[in-house]
């Protein structure tokens, strides 16, 4: 009795093995962290132009 269950599991396992595909991907996975870089890099170069803004008023006559 337990043999047959083994092998019942055995021939169930192998006819099931055949229906599973595994393929990789054509073109590799890409993660975007654009976002935050782009953040600091604004927020860096607003305090830059802020900065040369007020220690140079004469170039940017209002």
């Amino acid at each position: 009795m337990k043999i047959a269950a083994i092998m019942m599991a055995g021939l169930a396992a192998s006819a099931l093995g055949g229906c599973i595909q595994v393929k990789a991907p054509d073109k590799p996975i890409e993660i975007n962290l654009n976002v935050k870089v782009q953040q600091e890099v604004v927020v860096r170069l607003e305090k830059d132009a802020k900065d040369l803004i007020n220690n140079n008023p004469e170039l940017f006559p209002q």
